[in-house]
């Protein structure tokens, strides 16, 4: 196959849709996620205000919200893992064609980094997989805020 070869290019084409819709379904999966932590820490936090209630079930909002944040965290790592691949195939093809338009935006990142911590490039998937750590925390704040009260 040459440069200029259609099935080249509309292998390509594939490939950076599959790689868009993976993204999306990451976007998807992180809005789920969202709003069933924040409606769990919710419910945790109200139950607080109603010394009636029983730890156990304080016990069980807490183990189900660290359960649930480390399952959209492994689903996080798992996304990573496969846009990582796609972008290896997309970054193959791409030296078959004319221009190599991923492999050149990712190169220009890589090069504006410096020794700086706070300046170098940060993916959205690193802070992206922080807020899961986040809400197993505030999990087990509020859990602990059960006995304080």
């Amino acid at each position: 196959m040459s440069d200029s070869d259609p099935a080249v290019i509309e292998l390509y084409k594939i490939a950076v849709e599959m790689a868009d819709r993976v993204s999306s379904r990451r976007a998807v999966a992180n809005a789920f996620f969202l709003s069933i932590q924040t409606t769990l820490i919710s419910v945790s936090a109200l139950s607080l205000l109603n010394v009636q209630r029983a730890w156990p079930m304080s016990l069980v909002l807490a183990v189900v919200g660290v359960a649930l944040s480390a399952t959209w965290w492994f689903q996080l790592r798992s996304y990573r893992d496969l846009n990582r691949a796609k972008f290896t195939v997309i970054n193959e093809i791409e030296l078959r064609l004319p221009v190599q338009p991923f492999t050149s935006e990712w190169k220009s990142l890589v090069q504006t980094r410096t020794n700086s911590w706070w300046r170098r490039y940060a993916d959205l998937g690193a802070s992206e997989r922080f807020i899961p750590g986040v809400f197993a925390v505030l999990h087990l704040l509020t859990f602990a805020g059960r006995f304080t009260t």
